[in-house]
């Protein structure tokens, strides 16, 4: 064999285990996009989302990236994060709060976006029917925003003798008024007033709760939010600190001591998402993928807070609830 021979086949061989590593594809990010912050319930929920990852062959660090953008609870941030995925042309958007869905569709029409909402994803404009929702995106909902009525059912069963009863929303969600006018309408059914108030951050958190004392409302529903979500653990503190019986969609909220809580699963919906997140990674369309339904609604009492604020919870009451607090 010749020298110049030689050298170029050590050349080539030495070259090969580089040329092929060049060649492995990059790793596929995930633009994690919600309204809200990690911390609380909402950073426990990423766990269902992680969990339905691994359902489908993916594993964080390991063959998949995520890039988490968190709006805090400052919704006019997310045109700007939603805009920084897209730059970044991420494989999937898992928009995971209603205000998040929205934006990320005004965001995209190419990449691939699932979503987790309570509310109706047709009546929000987000899919054009639920079994096809066609174009780059699908998801899951809990339809937990649809049982506003009977949270506000729920609260008058606790307190029958209520004439008032609060609801608390956050005016910078879409879904707030189509659950004001749903609860509205519960309560006009049972011939009591429901009193509004507003807090969009969580310094006015403290104000509304001493407005609802003030007002002399019997109970308290908590509306769905992104915001409200992460700060559960607060909420049901000022509505012991307020002596308020208060009700809200998720069962974080019953176990940090509020009197009580009914909506959807939500580990169950991010536990969905991820799993859609997977497949699309895989290769499936989501406009081909059917909105999920999480139907799974829980309804948890904590006697603890009822006996601390005095109640006695109806007997009927407690033979429904998935989950009695002791």
């Amino acid at each position: 064999m010749r020298r110049r021979d030689f050298i170029s086949l050590i050349g080539g061989a030495a070259a090969s285990p580089l040329a092929a590593k060049a060649q492995q594809p990059a790793m596929p990010v995930v633009g994690f996009l919600n309204g809200g912050s990690p911390d609380g319930a909402i950073g426990r929920m990423l766990g269902g989302f992680h969990e339905g990852l691994k359902e489908t062959g993916y594993s964080e660090g390991r063959n998949v990236a995520i890039e988490y953008r968190w709006a805090n609870g400052q919704y006019d941030r997310l045109i700007a994060l939603a805009d920084d995925l897209v730059r970044r042309r991420v494989s999937v958007i898992a928009a995971t709060s209603t205000p998040a869905n929205l934006v990320a569709k005004a965001s995209t029409s190419t990449i691939p976006i699932v979503f987790t909402t309570a509310g109706d994803p047709v009546q929000l404009g987000l899919v054009a029917s639920l079994s096809r929702p066609g174009g780059n995106i699908t998801g899951v909902t809990s339809l937990t925003g649809v049982v506003a009525p009977e949270r506000v059912e729920v609260a008058h069963e606790l307190v029958p003798t209520a004439t008032v009863i609060g609801l608390l929303v956050n005016p910078g969600n879409p879904l707030t008024e189509t659950l004001t006018k749903l609860s509205q309408t519960a309560a006009d059914a049972l011939g009591i007033e429901l009193a509004v108030l507003h807090a969009s951050t969580e310094a006015e958190f403290e104000n509304a709760f001493a407005t609802f004392s003030q007002m002399r409302a019997g109970a308290l529903v908590i509306g769905v939010d992104a915001l409200f979500n992460t700060h559960m653990e607060l909420l049901a503190a000022l509505a012991i600190r307020h002596s308020v019986p208060a009700v809200y969609e998720h069962h974080q909220f019953a176990a940090a001591g509020g009197l009580a809580s009914y909506g959807g699963a939500s580990l169950s919906t991010y536990h969905l998402a991820g799993i859609y997140t997977g497949r699309i990674l895989k290769g499936e369309k989501p406009g081909d993928l059917p909105v999920q339904q999480s139907t799974k609604i829980e309804l948890i009492i904590n006697m603890k807070t009822a006996k601390a604020l005095g109640l006695n919870v109806p007997t009927a009451l407690l033979v429904r609830a998935d989950e009695v607090i002791e």
